[in-house]
């Protein structure tokens, strides 16, 4: 995880670097080290979920300002050596950015992308290591490039992926993968290259939505990326077409989902039921600083319009390691009051929620006093969510109820009924009893995952 962050920032102070943005306060004096240090410490302080865990937290230096706490502040040569020193061993998601405008893009789903979202995995065996693409956005270099689902790439400009040198071969702005093919195990290069260009783009997360009629069973399936909550609209309207569809049985593919909004979560929740409103959705719990705060099922989304809601009593969520945050709080939060069926692999366990702290008086973005005089701010966990039967710290992940991993020698087509992991649950739904395809006896770990490039991978977070 250290690596992760690692490359997380170095991303981060790229892509701030290579100028996404135009500043418009230049003639502002430039914060001093020791004001930049000074917010981080007095935000973790406040409101940091760990503080307690956290001895030079715990210690409240900052109390009375002394000559003591200056020096403390100075001793740490950047803010990002002081905001690591600060966060407690468990801590595996707060991070820091050194523009907040690059958070802001990315929690609306706006990065820079070639529109290929693709896992990197190595083989244990023989430690080669390889893509694999698992979905392609649309009116994207991908898309343009006849990307598609189930691709296998082994290297980056002529070059082959090795433990060191993916992250560096993966950042460029243009970069030309090299593909292969994978067969019984075996990873063979082709002489076919595609070369893919990032740009700017807002991925809208309700990816696929549709309905299937089997054997006299209506199923909604929903593939749902991320909890972006810009997209509700989106959302709530998919669900308006399962309603008018007459769906009795709900899909929500959450493979890929890394999570976001807490507030997303709760009302996808209440689109699946309809029938717990006002009823517990899940508490926040904070530090001793703050009370612990009830969120409740309700009948808006964010924007105001009511939720369609189909009143269902069992949903079909179907997951991998790649599922979390707010795509796992949507199957806790559920599971003391409908049936949950999940089919797959075990999710991430991220059951904490953060916020984005501002160098402001009160730590938003609207705050008086907001220091003009740099653009660093933090997305500290801040929350842990805890269902209504006081279930919570699943560390380890959530299990699934049916066990089946992903096969790279047969992704299948997302949304098509003979997709491995759909047609699981669809035989599930139908009472078939047919055999499920035999896992591979080829074992692969996954090292890497394009979503990890984006400053919002598996967070899950509250507004202001």
């Amino acid at each position: 995880m250290k690596k992760l962050k690692i490359a997380l920032l170095f991303f981060l102070t790229l892509t701030c670097l290579t100028g996404c943005f135009k500043d418009l306060d230049d003639e502002i004096g430039e914060a001093s080290l020791t004001e930049i240090n000074d917010f981080i410490y007095k935000g973790l302080n406040i409101f940091y979920l760990y503080k307690a865990d956290s001895p030079d937290l715990e210690a409240n230096l900052n109390e009375g300002n002394t000559q003591e706490y200056t020096n403390f502040l100075n001793s740490y040569s950047s803010p990002e050596a002081l905001f690591e020193h600060l966060l407690a061993d468990q801590d595996r998601f707060s991070f820091l950015v050194s523009d907040y405008r690059v958070l802001e893009s990315a929690l609306n789903g706006q990065s820079l992308h070639n529109g290929m979202e693709f896992g990197l995995v190595e083989i244990q065996s023989t430690g080669e290591i390889f893509g694999y693409v698992r979905y392609v956005l649309p009116n994207t270099s991908a898309s343009e490039n006849n990307i598609e689902r189930g691709m296998i790439f082994n290297r980056i400009d002529g070059q082959e992926f090795t433990e060191s040198n993916y992250q560096q071969l993966l950042t460029p702005q243009t970069y030309t993968i090299g593909l292969a093919t994978f067969q019984s195990g075996v990873l063979t290069p082709t002489e076919e290259e595609i070369t893919l260009t990032k740009q700017e783009y807002q991925e809208n997360p309700v990816y696929i939505a549709k309905t299937f009629e089997v054997e006299g069973h209506k199923i909604g399936y929903l593939m749902y990326n991320a909890f972006t909550s810009s997209f509700d609209g989106e959302l709530n309207s998919a669900f308006a077409d399962f309603k008018s569809a007459g769906v009795q049985d709900i899909v929500i593919d959450l493979r890929y989902n890394g999570g976001g909004s807490i507030e997303t979560s709760n009302d996808l929740a209440s689109m699946v039921t309809g029938q717990f409103e006002g009823q517990l959705f899940t508490t926040q719990v904070y530090n001793d600083n703050f009370d612990d705060q009830p969120r409740l099922f309700n009948n808006t989304i964010s924007t105001g319009r009511n939720i369609n809601s189909l009143n269902l009593n069992k949903l079909y969520v179907i997951t991998t390691r790649s599922t979390a945050s707010a795509s796992e709080l949507l199957l806790s939060s559920l599971m003391p009051y409908i049936e949950t069926v999940q089919v797959g692999t075990t999710t991430t366990g991220k059951f904490e929620g953060s916020i984005t702290l501002y160098d402001s008086n009160d730590f938003t973005r609207n705050g008086s006093n907001f220091n003009l005089g740099h653009h660093y701010a933090m997305q500290p966990l801040i929350l842990k969510t805890v269902n209504a039967q006081g279930f919570t710290d699943y560390v380890n992940g959530l299990p699934p109820d049916i066990e089946q991993a992903e096969d790279f020698e047969n992704l299948g087509v997302l949304g098509d009924i003979n997709e491995p992991l759909l047609n699981t649950v669809i035989n599930d739904i139908t009472g078939n009893t047919s055999p499920r395809p035999a896992s591979s006896e080829i074992i692969t770990e996954l090292l890497f995952e394009s979503k990890a490039k984006q400053p919002t991978y598996k967070r899950m977070y509250v507004k202001e």
